[in-house]
Parts: structure tokens; C-alpha cells; sequence
């Protein structure tokens, strides 16, 4: 059996276990080793880092070499003898390990501790601003001489990790990325593909969510793109949700507003039985929540644009406040805090969900970063949860879904670690950019150069030289019957041939349309 330190042995000593991994655990060995494994850490130290078998020596070499684990210390307080406790700080009121624990206590439980508060000392941050993202104006708690640098709060408070991948998002730049674009193409193509992009990411982002695909819902989602993306002062509010719920869904959906009932994704097996991926928070802490996430944007606010656009992305879709039209607000979130930042100028549109969408390959790197939460959690409760008889929600939502420890998951939700849903995001705007949108920005131009080659053979509107375009091209390069009954000017000798070989030239290397 390891002879675990740290955090590890916090979690047998307590007979605690929290839903997401240590991203950090520690053991003693034979000598000093570190050992990578995907996006966990596992250290092993020599005899002579043998610690006491203390509450104190294992909290001080936590918080010393593995890091933050809120949702673990969240579930640690609740068990965790207040005397042990108060039994360390009072031995050592300035000690900066025991000042933090006892901050993270408070901050966390919201119970205040017998301890009278520090009188001397430097402040010590709550995070190290070199391994966490955290807040851009750290407010001072005197009471511990701690700067309170988390960048949320306690009813919500996300984690990320500056892993070297994050550190390269934190300096991403869309708008430079932009600018390149529009040196290569030029402003006015740019411009106009700026609308295409907004119906395309909209229509993928039905194809993402499995759902068909109308075209009124498309031109829908597509107009909210357009005109509220950094349009609200707080898009997280309530009732700015329910009214952009209200514009994406349209007028004839079941519900609108906060769900007071329970959600769940899932999918169904072959057997026509429901499968649980993912149980969303009890519908009392939603608004808590939300609160929370709108707190992380303010106490954000100059962070990198890309890094907190992740988190409101990834955070709602999890919160999961709505009983439809989450996901479609979630990717809304990412080119609002975008724009709102000024990372993304107006009228631009990353088409995320074309990205994710357009391999099998990139629409399994969504579902599994969705996973990195949603799996160990459902793996956690795997007995918690199942479907009973038949009940009615306040909201008037039927449903069947029991599960048992909305209560006890609660730390889970409140302080998820969003690490890797960055790491992922950042190379999918990454791939927007360069790919989908300087593909996008090419076609229009080539369309552009095809239109004018052509109107040197014939006369006609733009909509009709693009109609024979698409034709030709999604005929192998050849011309149908059906255009040339349609156009019997193609028939003749000296154009017909003209006009495909245009086509060819200027698309022979291009997918078809």
C-alpha cells in the first residue's frame, strides 16, 4: 500500500475522497521521482520527507507542493474537528500555511473559528498568481493578512490551472489573428465573411447539440449572435438570459427561464434505456451559482479575454440553469466575453461550433473535455442517482430522475477545475481562426474572382452566376442537364466549355460547396 503524504493522506486519515483527481499526489519511495500521467501528477519522495502523523504537517506540505484542491477542502472542513484546527493556528498564529488553512476554512464554510485574528505579519496570497489564474484586484482580508486573489467566491469559484498550455492561451490574440486575415484577404472580403460565419456558427451549433437543423431556428440563433454579443452589461443576469433563452428558442417553446426541476444529459442504449452523463445542480442553487460566475467575470476583468471566455462558457454549461438552449447560450458566452473584452471586434463571429464540428476527430475532443468533469463525477455517485415514478417540477417540467446527493455534490459543481476545457478551447479558437475562417475568407474570394471571369463570357446577376457555379462545381466540374435547360446559353460551343474551365481552374484544388 503507498505510504501516501499530503493531500492523499488528508483523504484516509478523514475518510474523504473528492469527485474530481488530485491533479497532484504524493508518496514516500526509495527516491525522488516524478511521474506524468496524462494530466495527473504523481510525486514520489525519499524516506527523509517523512512527516508526523499530523492534521498540520500534512495540510502545510499540501498546500506547500501540491496546490489548491477547493473542492477537497470544501469536503475536508465539513469533517475535519474544529480543535485540530484551532490547535495548529494557535500554535502558530503567523504562520502563513496555517493562516491560509484557516482562511480557506472561513472562506469556504463560512463559519468563523474561535482564533482572535492576526495582528503581525506580510499578507500572503490565497492562490500563487504563478500556478492559478486568479483575480485582477485581490481585496485584503485582515483577519488572516491574506489576499483574497480567488477569482470567484465561495457559492462559485472555478480553478485553472497555468499549465504551459494556458500560459500560451493567456496570450492568444484574436484581434492580431484577425488583422493578419484581413492583410491577406482584405477588409471589405473579410467583412462579408463575417456574416456567413454568424448562420454558420449558428447551424453548427444545432448539428453539435444533435438537433435539427430549421431554418428559422438557425436565422435565430444566428440574429442573437449578431446583435447581443457584448450588447448586455450582464448576460448572466437572470432575466437577460430568459430573454436571450426567449430569442434563440422563439415563441412557441414549453419553457422558458431558470428550471426549478431536475436536468440531466444522457443519451439512450440499445436497449431504449436512459444513460446518465452528466446530473446538473439542484435547481435552489442555480441563482447562487450564476451569482457566483457573474463574480468571476468581474473579479477577471483584465485577465486574458480567452481564459474567461472559456470559463463562462464551460461554468453555464455545467451550472446547466436552463431546461433548454444551454449550450447554444454556453457558445454565445465564449464570443460575448470575446467581444465584451475586445479580443474580437464587431461584427465578428468565431464559428467555434464549425470547428468542433467538422471532424469526427474535433467533435470527440468536445465530448471528452466535457467528460474531464462530468465522468468522475457520475462515476462518484454512480449510486446516487435513478428513475422512479413519474413528478411535476415547479416549473411544470415532468420528470423522473431521482438523485440522492445533490447535497453532498455540491462542492464538485461549486469549484470544478477547468484546466484542460482551456487547454482545449484555446486550440479550437486556434483552429477557427486559421482554418475556418480563412477558409471562408478564400472561398468568398475565389467565388469573387469566379463571378467576374465569368461575367467576362456572359451577363447575368450575382445570384444567377453563383447558382451555375455551385452547379458546376457539385457536378464533378460539369455541366447538368438541368443547368443548361435552365441557362440554354450554356449549351453553346464557345461558352459552355469557357465557363467550366473558369471553374475548374479557380476551384480545382477547393472541397465542393
Amino acid at each position: 500500500m503507498p505510504n501516501w503524504i499530503g493531500y492523499r493522506w488528508l483523504a484516509n486519515r478523514y475518510n474523504i475522497e473528492p469527485a474530481q483527481p488530485f491533479r497532484i499526489d504524493s508518496q514516500l519511495a526509495k527516491a525522488r521521482s516524478t511521474q506524468l500521467v496524462g494530466h495527473y501528477t504523481h510525486e514520489f519522495y525519499p524516506a527523509h520527507f517523512k512527516l508526523a502523523d499530523t492534521f498540520p504537517s500534512h495540510m502545510t506540505f499540501a498546500l506547500k507542493r501540491e496546490g489548491v484542491h477547493l473542492e477537497f477542502l470544501s469536503r475536508l472542513f465539513e469533517v475535519l474537528p474544529v480543535s485540530e484546527l484551532d490547535a495548529w493556528i494557535n500554535s502558530e498564529p503567523s504562520g502563513q500555511y496555517a493562516r491560509r488553512t484557516g482562511f480557506f476554512y472561513e472562506w469556504l464554510t463560512g463559519r468563523l473559528l474561535s482564533f482572535g485574528g492576526v495582528s503581525v505579519g506580510n499578507y500572503i496570497n490565497a492562490l500563487d498568481e504563478e500556478l492559478y489564474l486568479t483575480a485582477t484586484q485581490p481585496t485584503n482580508n485582515a483577519r488572516w493578512r491574506v489576499r483574497d486573489n480567488l477569482p470567484g467566491v465561495p457559492a462559485y469559484c472555478p480553478i485553472v490551472c497555468r499549465t504551459s498550455i494556458v500560459r500560451t492561451a493567456e496570450i492568444y490574440n484574436c484581434a492580431q489573428r484577425l488583422r493578419e486575415l484581413e492583410i491577406e484577404y482584405g477588409e471589405d472580403l473579410l467583412m462579408r465573411s463575417a456574416v456567413w460565419l454568424s448562420v454558420k456558427e449558428s447551424s453548427a451549433s444545432f448539428a453539435l447539440e444533435r438537433e435539427e437543423q430549421h431554418t428559422d431556428r438557425i436565422r435565430r440563433f444566428a440574429a442573437v449572435m449578431e446583435k447581443r454579443c457584448g450588447y448586455y452589461s450582464n448576460p448572466l443576469d437572470e432575466e437577460v438570459l430568459t430573454e436571450l433563452q426567449t430569442e434563440i428558442l422563439g415563441t412557441q417553446a414549453t419553457h422558458y427561464g431558470i428550471r426549478r426541476s431536475p436536468v440531466f444529459v444522457g443519451s439512450i442504449d440499445a436497449n431504449f434505456a436512459p444513460v446518465v452523463h452528466y446530473v446538473a445542480p439542484h435547481w435552489d442553487d442555480i441563482s447562487p451559482m450564476l451569482a457566483g460566475l457573474s463574480a468571476f467575470a468581474k473579479r477577471t476583468v483584465g485577465q486574458s479575454p480567452l481564459l474567461r471566455a472559456v470559463v463562462l462558457s464551460f461554468g453555464f454549461i455545467y451550472i446547466h440553469p436552463l431546461a433548454d438552449g444551454n449550450g447554444r447560450i454556453s457558445r454565445f458566452l465564449i464570443n460575448d466575453v470575446l467581444r465584451r473584452d475586445g479580443a474580437l471586434p464587431a461584427p465578428f463571429i468565431l464559428p467555434i461550433s464549425a470547428a468542433i464540428t467538422n471532424t469526427a476527430v474535433n467533435r470527440r475532443g468536445y465530448d471528452r473535455v466535457l467528460e474531464i468533469f462530468s465522468k468522475p463525477l457520475m462515476q462518484y455517485y454512480l449510486d446516487q442517482y435513478h428513475f422512479g415514478p413519474k413528478q411535476v417540477g415547479a416549473d411544470g417540467i415532468h420528470y423522473n430522475l431521482v438523485f440522492k446527493a445533490y447535497e453532498e455534490a455540491r462542492s464538485a459543481w461549486r469549484y470544478p477545475d477547468l484546466t484542460e476545457h482551456v487547454e482545449y478551447l484555446a486550440q479550437v479558437v486556434d483552429l477557427t481562426i486559421n482554418q475556418e475562417m480563412r477558409k471562408e475568407a478564400s472561398d468568398l474570394r475565389d467565388l469573387r474572382t469566379a463571378r467576374a471571369q465569368i461575367k467576362e463570357v456572359i451577363e447575368g446577376p450575382d445570384s444567377e452566376i453563383d447558382r451555375i457555379i455551385r452547379s458546376v462545381r457539385n457536378n464533378d466540374g460539369k455541366l447538368s442537364n438541368k443547368l443548361g435547360k435552365s441557362f440554354p446559353l450554356l449549351q453553346k460551343p464557345e461558352i459552355g466549355p469557357k465557363i467550366v474551365q473558369i471553374i475548374q481552374t479557380i476551384f480545382n484544388t477547393k472541397p465542393r460547396l
